[in-house]
């Protein structure tokens, strides 16, 4: 019989039971900062979680913090819909200014709701309105967020389950490497385009993360992510990219798919776009594609003047002068460097590692291995959440302002928790 701590009594007894961070976490959190997290005993444990790359910027981000009650303290608006207001206006013009504008990319922004899922929704809704079609294609393993529509194009049958009615209009296909090379790639999407009597009707939009998070991390090659762009252009789909994870520099660039050269035709921000965990989320597209009539797509909000602050401030402190990117592909350097020395010194554990940026994971053949290590690495003072299908991979998503000692720190007890496991 498992006897409940009296600090986390009323969780136990009146929270649901479909929480579930907190169940291998077994602490109340009381403050952070950084990438530091500290328990209400006093206990101070390294955040190589981020908020599920909400908090790419660390906890209490002392120049994000600032913005906003300087902003609260002036009586600022928190609850706009979507009206105008100062704090969306310095938003969109540092968005503008800042991200797109240097990259040459001509988007327009909605403001569809403050999770990641609703931009999802707008995208499909968007997508399927622009071409007429109901048919969308993702990929196997992906994940896109928990609400219906979102839930049809994503791979995991866990949380597929959870919908309790079909799920349909989503077609998966193999994401790169599914099938170990031994298939050219596209070969089974192209052969069920040409196909008359394949089943499948022609798709609106295909969506896809450029690297899997919530599937294993799962990293696209970038001549694959070109190939999936031509073809999309070559069949009249929109190519629809889900960078809430993985955008906002995650990878190193501010969008993950810079690295491949492509312009998708819709893009998909949430998370860590406000910079302080707030939540907001956008839906970027080409202006073709603003075929929206008013209030057609809306929600009570989508307006979190807050989080246009904090956004603001990210974007200028980390973003105007190009060296976010550049400090995040060091960081990850030193990620793969201590994952190699991992492998290394495991040869017979049959685990591997895949990443980019400061996203990595750390796949071991025994399923219930990557469980152990971050239940370990907690017991240590680490904060790791697991990934992929079977929750097989050891997912690292630090704080992109991690310090070099501090990222030093949490790769040691990483090998640590491996060793202490094995």
């Amino acid at each position: 019989m498992t006897i409940t701590p009296p600090a986390l009594s009323v969780f136990e007894s009146l929270e649901s039971e479909v929480r579930s961070y907190c169940r291998g976490w077994p602490a109340v959190f009381d403050r952070a900062q950084g990438s530091r997290i500290h328990d209400e005993d006093g206990h101070s444990y390294l955040d190589f979680f981020s908020g599920a790359g909400a908090l790419n910027y660390g906890h209490n981000n002392p120049v994000l913090k600032r913005a906003l009650l300087d902003y609260l303290e002036r009586d600022g608006i928190t609850h706009g819909l979507d009206m105008s207001t100062t704090a969306k206006r310095a938003f969109l013009t540092t968005f503008q200014e800042v991200v797109l504008r240097p990259r040459g990319l001509d988007y327009k922004v909605m403001f569809p709701g403050p999770t990641g899922t609703n931009a999802v929704e707008a995208a499909l809704k968007l997508a399927r309105k622009a071409k007429g079609r109901e048919a969308i294609v993702s990929f196997t393993n992906a994940f896109h967020g928990m609400s219906l529509g979102s839930l049809a194009v994503t791979g995991n049958a866990f949380k597929r389950a959870g919908a309790g009615i079909p799920l349909v209009h989503g077609t998966p296909m193999p994401f790169d490497h599914y099938l170990d090379g031994r298939v050219p790639d596209f070969l089974w999407f192209e052969r069920l385009l040409e196909d008359q009597g394949s089943g499948l009707n022609q798709p609106a939009a295909v969506i896809v993360e450029t690297i899997q998070g919530e599937g294993g991390i799962n990293v696209a090659r970038a001549e694959w992510l070109r190939g999936l762009a031509e073809l999309c252009k070559r069949r009249d789909m929109l190519l629809i990219v889900d960078d809430i994870q993985m955008g906002c520099g995650r990878t190193g660039p501010f969008f993950s798919f810079e690295e491949a050269g492509i312009v998708p035709d819709i893009v998909t921000l949430s998370k860590s776009i406000s910079g302080y965990g707030l939540p907001m989320s956008l839906t970027l597209f080409k202006p073709e594609l603003d075929l929206w009539e008013p209030g057609e797509h809306n929600g009570t909000f989508r307006g979190n003047n807050p989080a246009f602050v904090t956004a603001t401030a990210a974007l200028d402190t980390y973003w105007a002068d190009g060296q976010m990117e550049k400090q995040t592909l060091a960081r990850g350097e030193q990620i793969e460097a201590a994952l190699r020395d991992i492998v290394r010194e495991h040869p017979r554990s049959g685990v591997e590692f895949r990443g980019r940026g400061l996203v990595w994971g750390l796949e071991f053949t025994d399923k219930q291995r990557a469980a152990a290590v971050c239940a370990r690495a907690f017991e240590l003072g680490m904060l790791l959440e697991t990934s992929g299908p079977e929750s097989e991979v050891v997912k690292l998503l630090p704080a992109l302002t991690i310090s070099p000692d501090e990222l030093e720190e949490g790769l040691r007890t990483l090998a640590r928790a491996v060793r202490e496991t094995a």
